[in-house]
């Protein structure tokens, strides 16, 4: 459906080109002025298709994130926070803890996004704050556990 739009955009612009081809062939040279304006016509149509096809392109991006529910930014105890941002077709994910920040590349798969720190696999997946083991964030409903006594919640 969204191409169809695309192509009608794109079968007007090329109507319209094909127009004042036929229509300049028989007429006499245009001014500078009438080629400039029909230059400034032309781009500004593409500018539109390339403006909705770049919209289109993150709807369609976000509506896959929102998808999911571990991408942004969630908070632990002590300003420690895990950060997961699309990153093609993995995840990036940040933990900070009070070493400072630490990136990963992260995979989604059915049971949570699958990290590696320290030579060890670790599955990040959804929790609530009892499930991350963590005290200061046991009254939480949305978070990520990382592994036991490690989690994040929004806030």
């Amino acid at each position: 459906m969204k191409n169809l739009g695309k192509m009608a955009a794109m079968a007007s612009v090329t109507t319209a080109l094909a127009a004042v081809l036929a229509v300049s062939a028989c007429s006499p040279k245009p001014s500078e002025e009438q080629v400039a304006a029909s230059q400034a016509s032309e781009s500004a149509a593409m500018s539109i298709t390339a403006a909705e096809a770049a919209s289109q392109a993150v709807a369609g991006a976000m509506a896959s994130v929102d998808a999911t529910g571990y991408v942004g930014k969630w908070t632990g105890p002590e300003g420690t926070s895990l950060t997961v941002t699309p990153a093609g077709g993995a995840y990036e994910v940040i933990i900070t803890n009070l070493d400072g920040p630490r990136t990963f590349t992260g995979t989604l798969e059915g049971d949570g996004i699958h990290i590696v720190r320290d030579a060890a696999p670790l599955v990040i997946h959804k929790g609530d704050g009892q499930a991350t083991g963590m005290k200061w964030l046991a009254e939480k409903k949305d978070c990520l556990v990382v592994a036991a006594n490690e989690g994040y919640c929004k806030d």
